[in-house]
């Protein structure tokens, strides 16, 4: 066992505590299960009445707190109660939007100084779950900040006209110029992000970081304690970057090709027995994950940079290329912000800007996933609430309302009152009236 492992288990010993109590939440799931089963709770009604998304009647602080009969009762609700919000509801309020500003409280959001002094930006990548997108800025949302949309081409009409009601009711939301047809792994998917970052450029707001967000991802720090995160990286940029295993090395130096696929995403690259030209520049290469946290300068830098371009482009046949792409270019000599290839790897646990449990470190590295498994990754229950908002990173995937809505509920009120308690020690405005 490696040293860095023995550390992290070290550092998760009381993950023996954790399954203990997922134990006694298991009990607890069979004898709710013996209760007579109930209709669901029709959601409270929002400001004049208006229809929003179901809200579940539930003690978040109890889930907090890890209490048994609460986390129980979670279980109970996403296997029997769980409502799917539509599209379409969201279209239909954002169609009026006063409304839709009034009911879901942007037209109160209270602004610090500090958050006005560092405005951030995001790109959002989604595809699907229009309240899910429009939730996620919800729990981020300052007038401040600037947030790119890039729905996928292949979205349904429904999710799309949802997109574009946010993107008409809310003046700093707006909807990427240019759109993919998204194929998972592809050079597609890195694209998208590209796109948004070449829009979120010529922006009026001078924003300070850029942050990209998928439609599964939730936050976990509120947007003023981020700020005050963000502003002691000093310009530095915040990510995965870490030298590749052989296995991943195969990723980009064979040839790939598009290929039809029976999945969700409908094509996946291929790799072929052709091997390529090693990459541009004499670039090495490292490997991370899509995501990251980068800084203004870096990205002006990269919009600008031969080496860059040449990059991208000898990247466009290789296999998932947003995970090398930045993880790579953050390690070039001279750009801003740059982790100098002589560091030690940056693993995704070390960089704080996505936490993900996979199914084969539950039980060495972290506890295990009280919702469910998706291509080795958990879709995060309720009974995880807790671990996540303490374990230090600013957001985390996956997360499905069709799986658990009850922990992004949770998560929301949570961080809607970190928020308050953080303004409440320094300058804010809020809306008159």
């Amino acid at each position: 066992m490696s040293a860095r492992l023995f550390r992290l288990r070290r550092k998760f010993a009381p993950s023996r505590l954790c399954l203990l109590i997922l134990y006694v939440l298991l009990l607890v799931s069979v004898k709710y299960s013996s209760v007579p089963e109930s209709p669901p709770e029709p959601p409270p009604a929002a400001s004049d009445d208006v229809h929003t998304f179901h809200k579940y009647n539930v003690s978040c602080s109890a889930i907090y707190d890890m209490d048994p009969a609460e986390v129980g009762k979670s279980l109970i609700i996403r296997r029997r109660h769980v409502v799917e919000d539509t599209d379409e509801s969201l279209v239909n309020l954002t169609s009026n939007c006063p409304l839709f500003l009034k009911s879901r409280g942007y037209d109160t959001v209270c602004v610090s100084q500090e958050e006005r002094d560092f405005p951030l930006a995001y790109s959002l990548v989604v595809h699907k779950s229009a309240w899910m997108v429009e939730r996620l800025i919800k729990t981020l949302y300052t007038p401040d900040n600037i947030y790119c949309i890039h729905y996928d081409q292949k979205s349904s009409a429904q999710f799309i006209a949802a997109i574009e009601g946010l993107d008409r009711c809310l003046p700093n939301v707006f909807i990427a110029s240019k759109r993919e047809s998204v194929s998972y792994a592809s050079i597609s998917r890195l694209q998208a992000d590209l796109n948004c970052l070449s829009d979120l450029l010529e922006s009026e707001v001078k924003w300070k970081y850029v942050i990209n967000l998928c439609g599964q991802d939730f936050p976990l720090k509120p947007n003023i304690e981020l700020v005050s995160e963000l502003t002691r990286l000093k310009g530095a940029n915040m990510l995965e970057t870490s030298r590749p295993s052989k296995l991943k090395e195969q990723r980009f130096t064979f040839h790939h090709e598009l290929r039809d696929a029976a999945f969700e995403y409908q094509k996946l690259p291929v790799k072929t027995e052709q091997k390529k030209t090693p990459p541009p520049h004499g670039i090495e290469m490292f490997s991370g994950n899509a995501y990251f946290v980068l800084s203004r300068d870096f990205v002006v830098h990269m919009n600008s940079s031969d080496v860059v371009k040449d990059f991208l482009a000898w990247s466009e046949d290789t296999y998932s290329p947003d995970e090398h792409f930045w993880a790579t270019l953050v390690r070039l000599p001279g750009v801003p912000g740059e982790v100098p290839r002589s560091e030690p790897d940056i693993t995704d646990l070390m960089s704080r800007t996505r936490l993900v449990k996979w199914s084969y470190l539950e039980n060495h590295v972290y506890p295990p996933c009280s919702g469910i498994h998706i291509r080795s990754v958990c879709i995060f229950g309720a009974g995880e609430m807790h671990w996540l908002l303490n374990y230090g990173h600013w957001f985390a995937n996956k997360f499905d309302p069709k799986v658990d809505p009850v922990v992004i509920q949770c998560l929301e009120e949570r961080l809607e009152e970190k928020q308050k308690l953080f303004q409440s020690v320094t300058s804010t405005t809020c809306p008159e009236g």
